[in-house]
């Protein structure tokens, strides 16, 4: 059975499973690089509850189901286009998360390591500019939209990339 390029799911993911499952048997794969981010706490270290009160700090991802797994393999297609790739993986996660949870995988599988890390690295900026998801930063003082960053449009455009 052929592992999904592409997953979109409330669960969490574990990194070694999914590495393995990239790498199958395929004997051109040389290097394997992966990217896994986390929810940060973006509060001041005084307003930081502590996990479990029911107001600690938290992200609410949403998507568009369909659309955001067709953007997301249109841009492992063109990752593979640009690399030497033998596979990739992405795994973004959706619901509410809270500081500490994982919250993306990128895994990129090539012969050789600078095409790997390269097409990881392409993959993430896509990921941030380019994927629909909308994300809500709760806690006990409220909640608020997240903006576009301007730093993630300029990592897009060393690939030629704009938002």
């Amino acid at each position: 059975m052929a592992v999904p390029r592409v997953s979109v799911q409330a669960e969490d993911f574990d990194l070694s499973t999914e590495v393995a499952r990239l790498r199958g048997n395929d004997g051109r794969v040389g290097a394997v690089v992966s990217f896994v981010g986390t929810v940060r706490d973006w509060l001041p270290a005084e307003a930081t509850t502590k996990q479990g009160d029911g107001l600690g700090a938290c992200l609410e991802l949403e998507h568009y189901p369909g659309m955001t797994e067709s953007a997301i393999d249109a841009m492992i297609d063109e990752a593979g286009r640009r690399f030497d790739l033998c596979g990739a993986r992405v795994i973004h996660r959706v619901g509410r998360l809270a500081v500490g949870d994982q919250i993306v995988l990128v895994v990129t599988a090539s012969s050789h390591r600078g095409q790997a890390f390269s097409a990881c690295e392409f993959l993430m900026d896509w990921l941030k500019t380019h994927a629909p998801f909308w994300k809500k930063e709760i806690s006990a003082n409220g909640a608020h939209w997240v903006e576009a960053k301007a730093s993630d449009d300029e990592a897009l455009a060393r690939w030629g990339g704009s938002a």
